[in-house]
């Protein structure tokens, strides 16, 4: 593809039965489709034991984002032969105890997200001292290794930053606004660390609401009609990308719009030209490679990554390489 850059890296006890089952609105039910499907398929791709792992995700109510990464790690399960568990919260110690009540059930593998690791220290502790390995994924790069992971498998936020500064660069932007719609995200303050890093030009950061789309908007527009140079808006998730393309509407404003991460609906922005470029962590990905690196675990005490985080991206996608990913990303793996 045109322009595609890569950086690759060396690479709770009732209510858990509950959520773990498939907390998400739509996971239970495709998981359930996939094994069926499986079946038919005659099953599992190996003959391995059935080992449960469980999946424990920083993931808030209706982020499509953490809806692929779970596909691909429903995948992988089905051809491991693998029991899934999946639950998310996006509040930290919530997530905490999610963690805590995989330990309590036994689980034989752990993978979670450390977008607020100082709230997962003690749980983490305890699935160690348990002799549970554990996969973090997503977020939690620099403290994975500390925390006992056997890897993690992700994008380096802070080359993810990197890399889209050097892409306004190219595309001769001076003043970007650097959206964060999570509070106390580490991952999303690395991203805009990231792009001051490498941007010529003048970097303002902007706090929103992320759990509601129509205060993401008035806040965005807000700052386009009160600052007019700016000429770039960088959304840290793909959800908000389109949220964004109508506050810029709402101000009257001709600032590019660029987003982190990829969906169906950023791929066909990026086709359109309402969206410059998208950055993509390949997040079916990250769920896949998670399942898989645990099996391996099991299986053959195999690790990944040497120390080192195993990367999965950043990708800069354009306008160039939309039409190909169309199709990828309207059946939900990117």
């Amino acid at each position: 593809m045109s322009r595609f850059s890569t950086w690759v890296g060396i690479a709770l006890a009732g209510a858990l039965g509950l959520s773990l089952a498939g907390c998400s609105s739509t996971g239970g039910k495709r998981a359930e489709d996939a094994r069926a499907a499986a079946a038919a398929r005659g099953g599992a791709a190996v003959d391995t034991p059935r080992w449960t792992f469980a999946m424990i995700t920083h993931a808030g109510d209706g982020d499509t984002f953490w809806d692929i990464v779970q596909s691909g790690a429903e995948q992988a399960a089905l051809k491991d032969n693998v029991r899934f568990l999946y639950s998310h919260d996006d509040e930290a110690q919530q997530q905490a105890q999610l963690v805590e009540a995989a330990v309590d059930k036994k689980v034989d593998g752990i993978i979670v997200t450390l977008a607020k690791p100082d709230a997962m220290r003690a749980s983490l502790a305890r699935a160690r001292r348990a002799g549970i390995p554990v996969v973090t994924v997503n977020s939690g790069s620099a403290e994975s290794k500390e925390f006992g992971a056997l890897a993690h498998i992700g994008q380096d936020e802070a080359i993810a930053g990197e890399a889209v500064g050097e892409e306004l660069n190219e595309r001769g932007r001076e003043k970007v606004l650097c959206v964060l719609h999570e509070q106390g995200n580490v991952g999303h303050e690395q991203r805009c660390d990231g792009v001051e890093e490498t941007f010529d030009g003048t970097v303002v950061r902007l706090h929103v609401n992320g759990t509601s789309m129509p205060d993401v908007q008035s806040a965005i527009e807000a700052r386009l009609q009160s600052d007019a140079a700016v000429d770039a808006v960088v959304t840290l998730g793909a959800p908000y990308a389109d949220t964004a393309v109508k506050a810029r509407e709402g101000a009257g404003s001709d600032a590019e719009i660029d987003t982190f991460d990829l969906n169906a609906k950023v791929a066909a922005g990026l086709k359109d030209g309402s969206l410059g470029f998208a950055v993509d962590q390949q997040p079916y990905l990250q769920g896949y490679e998670a399942v898989d690196l645990l099996w391996l675990y099991r299986y053959n005490a195999d690790v990944l990554g040497g120390g080192r985080p195993v990367l999965t991206g950043p990708h800069v996608v354009t306008g160039d390489d939309a039409a190909a990913l169309e199709d990828y990303t309207r059946r939900g793996t990117r």
